[in-house]
């Protein structure tokens, strides 16, 4: 029997209400309310802030070298692209979710000590078959993830500090990363992720206005696209810089009001554009070709004390982002053990370091900052936050009566289901085809000459090479010398 809207409207309120039944009854003091207002945060601004911060992260470093691959005009026209086309699927995302904790709680289920994941809501909508695909897909993405901001945070402590290499600064940032243990869930990122979107936003005009003051480089050429192989992986990396909603569900699950997510991360990919559209096309006009053998946007800008607090500000940033990346797989491994229920910080957090290790040694394997986001973006991304969301949508709304009792309606304005529908068909087409298809071929093909080039395990990453002095004369030698001709 299908339920009447106003059961719907009622229902839906419900989910999230959690947190207040937890605190209900309980005296709150000064403290309590000084440590919420840093540590717990659970409201639709949180909730902003955390996917802005997320989103941007080490990529915006990496985009100008995207740039270089694509052009300027199609460096702005995909980012804008696949801007909506990721706030889309996190839309589809949000909507699941709701749909997976109503139906839940309809059955008095209780995720009060209990954190829900995607992996989790495809198994209630759809089955387990789709619960160990989203888990494959959606922990491999996430593990490299993490990867990638432990190679960011070497990459960019070089430029203030290279008495050490790359690899010596992953060992160090690896330890360092470690300690995001002790976080236990998206409830406790409120400060950082704050502060995160601050160090983003600094970041960001640091790279557009230091550009333009430098001017471009004496000769300076913009001649991408020359190669197809460069084109895809330029687009692949803006691919998975608008994927990071790969920890959407845990952020609403961590929302006292879930069902306002919907939105959210539209606002925040708006957002995000005010700093990668003018700091990526900045530095691609002052140094065009360059990038391409300069992934990392510092590397070309000179030394200043302005540089090395962007630095700094992008190393305690991407410290924040491997935590977010993490902590998913963190809970997917204390459910695996059985510590997820388990109330002491100190024993969860020492049942989580076994996550770190994988993440550690990848992140010294693969140490190509630039090339590794493409890889990932066309082989996993495309997959994780693109593809399976638009399919489990559709499967899940399959059936009339499924449409008709759904938790929340498409809006008119996309058409309904139709529309729904429709566009989620363009999404499952166009990813898959020039995402993973194109995508992955041109990105395998760059990654494999970075391998070839410089090797596995390579100590330090495009490092400049050693500088070359001259070979000092030979020792002043005792022998005799034969006297001058006019010597008397």
């Amino acid at each position: 029997m299908a339920l009447s809207s106003n059961d719907k409207i009622v229902e839906t309120v419900i989910v999230g209400n959690y947190v207040e039944m937890e605190t209900e009854g309980k005296s709150i003091n000064v403290k309590s309310k000084i440590s919420n207002f840093f540590w717990h945060g659970g409201s639709t601004y949180d909730a902003w802030f955390s996917c802005a911060s997320n989103q941007v992260a080490q990529v915006l470093l990496t985009l100008p070298y995207s740039f270089s691959q694509l052009g300027m005009i199609s460096g702005i026209s995909f980012q804008l692209f696949y801007g909506l086309l990721g706030s889309w699927t996190a839309y589809l995302i949000s909507i699941l979710y709701v749909e997976y904790r109503t139906r839940k709680e309809r059955e008095k289920v209780d995720f009060r000590n209990h954190v829900i994941q995607w992996f989790e809501v495809l198994d209630g909508l759809l089955g387990k078959h789709w619960r160990n695909v989203g888990l494959a897909f959606n922990c491999t993405f996430l593990l490299f993830g993490s990867v990638i901001q432990l190679i960011a945070c070497a990459s960019n402590i070089y430029y203030i500090n290279d008495n050490l290499d790359k690899r010596t600064w992953t060992y160090i940032f690896g330890a360092c990363c470690a300690t995001t243990v002790f976080i236990p869930s998206f409830h406790n990122y409120r400060i950082w992720s704050f502060l995160g979107l601050l160090m983003t936003t600094f970041t960001a005009w640091y790279l557009t206005v230091a550009s333009l003051l430098h001017g471009q480089v004496e000769g300076v050429k913009h001649s991408g696209p020359t190669k197809l192989v460069l084109y895809f992986t330029g687009a692949t990396n803006i691919l998975y810089t608008f994927g990071g909603h790969a920890v959407t569900v845990e952020v609403m699950h961590a929302m006292w009001k879930p069902q306002k997510f919907k939105a959210i991360y539209l606002w925040a990919t708006v957002y995000v554009l005010t700093l990668t559209l003018p700091s990526g096309a900045a530095v691609y006009w002052a140094f065009g070709d360059l990038l391409l053998d300069h992934s990392n946007a510092f590397s070309l800008l000179p030394r200043t004390p302005l540089r090395d607090m962007a630095v700094i500000l992008m190393l305690i940033h991407q410290f924040i982002t491997f935590g977010f990346a993490c902590t998913p797989l963190y809970f997917v491994w204390e459910k695996a053990i059985g510590m997820h229920d388990c109330n002491s910080l100190c024993k969860r957090a020492a049942a989580r370091l076994p996550v770190v290790i994988p993440i550690w040694f990848l992140a010294i394997i693969f140490p190509f900052f630039g090339p590794i986001n493409s890889t990932v973006g066309s082989l996993l991304v495309s997959f994780t936050v693109y593809i399976i969301p638009a399919l489990a949508h559709m499967f899940t709304f399959k059936s009339a009566a499924a449409r008709e009792n759904a938790v929340e309606q498409p809006p008119r304005f996309v058409g309904r289901w139709a529309g729904t529908f429709t566009i989620n068909i363009f999404v499952v087409v166009w990813v898959f085809i020039i995402g993973f298809g194109f995508g992955g071929w041109a990105s395998m093909l760059n990654f494999i000459h970075q391998i070839d080039t410089f090797g596995l395990f390579t100590k330090c990453y495009q490092c400049p090479s050693p500088k070359q002095f001259p070979i000092p004369p030979p020792p002043y030698s005792a022998a005799p010398q034969p006297a001058p001709a006019n010597f008397k």
